[in-house]
């Protein structure tokens, strides 16, 4: 009998059998099934399971987390179940056919967007950092030390200069600053078009080439186009053949026309591959494919593009002034969190990045009812923690997952806690609807995007900072305390009810039934051990992790590395419990008993190994520094996958797990990261 056969039998049973399941993988942590029918798995039986750690969906995939045991575990089950497992790409491609056209294009939007996320949010920090410089007036009293600024007027009153008017260093910085906020922005559809083809699988360099095409300093600059007569343009902004002319325009900014000239040129590459003999391809296919998407981007999907996010832009700006602007405000801040649930509010980046390049004022209306959601989902998540201080488990998820979401990251408040249990999300969308209502009425605007949650006050423009604060307080102040009278009063409280009712009923049955067993840790109460970084690289909390079950703390406790270099050793001495055919994870069991993951990267499983090189077997006795894995980088980056890599404690109920000194700071291999302390 399997080690985990019985409880196997009982997930297939509670997934609803194995006529529900498409599909079914698994990764370093977690069981991925694709299944026929989502609502027959029964999510309250499966979590009753001894080995489930809990449940996750995302992409058509039901995940079931396991922890380091996944392997052993998802053999049992194959066996027990009959069902053969498949490939990552499989059960990604069987999850596909799960979602309707509308997922699948939101699908296909959040692989394109994610990539470009990092830039977006330093370009939006920078921005906001600009904006702080540029707008801020004080009466700056003392010597005068700018050409222009003037400490004082004729009538010997203070004059309010900004900070870049008074200091020629802090002028230095914003103008040097404008370089890369340029570069973030104005040459957008450069990411886009090279984030189009990563995601399509096609040639990213020829992406990079079509963008630079886009937004060449040859073109009529975009922001210039609106200030240009239509005479002049046809004048000097053209292409002349003679018997026609193609406006010769620029798209810096513009997303639209960028990801439909991305489309035409990976979808033309695809269709040539198909058709032209590999010996030639490599002459053949890149000029039949880019320079067709070349000119089409020119005459026709770009203004196209251009037309449509106008068209969009123009409802939304109607919608953020028109004379129910409140409601509009009121609307999309309830709605902003269930649109993140379902995919459909990476659609918002797009439109917000239009409404800056399309409005003379260079602002959106849009992005501080983001960062509003933000904080007021935190906020639901924050009460529901500050009630369940004393409970650790419902504590190790609520509290990072309250942070993240005031930094402007809301899945791992949104599904592991707000809406497995509703009446927060419910409090939440209520705190954000009023919040939203507030900041439309009173047309607060931001300069940039990318800074969400309470950080998100840098993007905002000066002018309208006190009343962002205003709404600010009401997002962070009226969901908490609605989380708290929904609870005393058991408003949509039925979820967590049914749960704490079946873990009361499963104690019981506990109690009666179960006998000590001894430890398998060989530590001695309130024994520590030290843990070093198996990393060089910049050490941060867990809780900043992409992945919401790390994030969460599921998983275990520990940190999250940054590396700077790609080797991963042994962080104590100790076995190999388990090393990942995809050599992207491994699991070690130290001589003191502690139990260990490093996990390298993200949804790098989908690699297949590829970047990766194992210098361990399963099985293995190790020495603290000894080299486990080397990996490249630059590789796991250019397929588009972050590079953080967990490192913790899966065995935390056993010991107390904590950070060794401050984060974020760089650490070098060898050095302590944490500290386990037998419990």
């Amino acid at each position: 009998m399997g080690k985990f056969e019985s409880q196997a039998k009982d997930l297939l049973t509670a997934i609803g059998g194995k006529e529900n399941i498409k599909a079914v993988t698994h990764c370093a942590t977690r069981m991925r099934f694709v299944l026929n029918d989502d609502s027959k798995a029964n999510v309250n039986e499966i979590e009753k399971i001894s080995a489930v750690k809990g449940t996750f969906t995302n992409a058509g995939q039901f995940q079931v987390i396991i922890g380091n045991d996944v392997p052993i575990f998802y053999n049992d089950f194959t066996a027990v179940s009959g069902v053969e497992g498949v490939s990552k790409e499989a059960a990604k491609s069987a999850a596909k056919s799960n979602q309707n056209p509308i997922q699948r294009v939101m699908t296909m939007l959040a692989e394109i967007f994610t990539p470009i996320i990092p830039a977006i949010i330093v370009g939006g920090l920078i921005l906001g950092f600009r904006n702080v410089l540029e707008s801020v007036g004080m009466p700056w009293l003392g010597q005068q030390i700018a050409d222009g600024a003037k400490v004082f007027d004729a009538d010997g009153n203070p004059v309010w200069n900004t900070i870049t008017m008074v200091s020629p260093f802090w002028s230095g910085v914003n103008h040097f600053l404008w370089l890369p906020s340029e570069a973030i922005f104005h040459f957008l559809p450069v990411g886009i078009t090279w984030s189009v083809s990563r995601k399509m699988g096609t040639t990213q360099i020829l992406g990079i080439v079509l963008g630079i095409c886009l937004v060449s300093p040859q073109l009529l600059n975009a922001y210039a186009v609106a200030g240009t007569p239509a005479a002049e343009i046809a004048k000097d902004w053209v292409w002349n053949f003679g018997s026609f002319t193609i406006n010769r325009i620029g798209y810096q900014a513009q997303v639209i026309p960028a990801l439909l000239a991305g489309l035409s040129l990976s979808y033309l590459e695809i269709f040539w591959r198909k058709r032209i003999p590999e010996m030639v391809s490599m002459i053949f296919v890149p000029f039949l494919s880019l320079l067709p998407a070349l000119i089409l981007a020119h005459t026709v999907l770009g203004p196209l593009g251009w037309t449509i996010g106008k068209g969009i832009s123009f409802v939304v700006l109607a919608g953020l002034t028109g004379p129910v602007k409140w409601l509009f405000g009121a609307i999309f801040g309830a709605l902003y969190a269930p649109l993140v649930i379902t995919g459909l509010h990476h659609m918002t980046n797009a439109i917000d990045t239009q409404l800056i390049a399309d409005t003379a004022s260079k602002t959106t209306g849009l992005w501080p009812m983001i960062a509003l959601s933000n904080m007021a989902q935190g906020s639901a998540v924050f009460a529901y923690f500050f009630m369940n201080r004393k409970n650790e488990r419902e504590a190790e998820i609520s509290l990072p997952a309250a942070i993240s979401a005031y930094l402007g990251v809301t899945e791992p408040a949104l599904f592991g806690v707000n809406v497995k249990y509703v009446y927060p999300f419910v409090a939440g969308m209520i705190g954000s609807a009023l919040a939203g209502l507030l900041s439309t009425t009173m047309n607060v605007q931001a300069n940039a995007i990318g800074v969400g949650g309470i950080p998100g006050f840098l993007a905002i423009n000066v002018k309208y900072m006190v009343p962002f604060f205003i709404c600010m307080a009401v997002a962070l102040i009226v969901p908490f305390i609605l989380t708290i009278v929904f609870r005393k009063a058991n408003v949509l409280t039925k979820a967590e009810d049914e749960k704490l009712a079946s873990q009361a009923a499963l104690t019981d049955v506990t109690a009666e039934t179960s006998a000590p067993v001894a430890s398998t840790t060989t530590s001695a109460v309130a024994t520590v051990s030290s843990i070093h970084s198996p990393l060089a690289g910049e050490v941060k909390p867990l809780s900043e992790a992409v992945d919401p079950v790390f994030a969460q703390g599921v998983m275990g406790q520990g940190v999250l590395v940054e590396p700077s270099e790609g080797q991963l050793v042994a962080p104590m001495s100790g076995t190999i419990s388990v090393l990942f055919p995809s050599k992207h994870a491994v699991g070690l069991v130290s001589d003191e008993g502690v139990e260990m993951l490093m996990h390298i990267g993200m949804d790098t499983v989908n690699l297949d190994g590829k970047g990766f090189t194992a210098h361990v077997a399963q099985g293995d006795k190790v020495a603290a520094g000894d080299l486990l894995i080397s990996f490249d980088i630059a590789a796991i980056q250019a397929a588009g996958y972050p590079v953080e890599t967990p490192v913790i404690v899966t065995n935390h109920s056993d010991y107390q797990v904590d950070p060794v000194g401050t984060t974020p700071r760089h650490v070098s291999r060898g050095e302590d990261i944490l500290k386990a302390t037998k419990l």
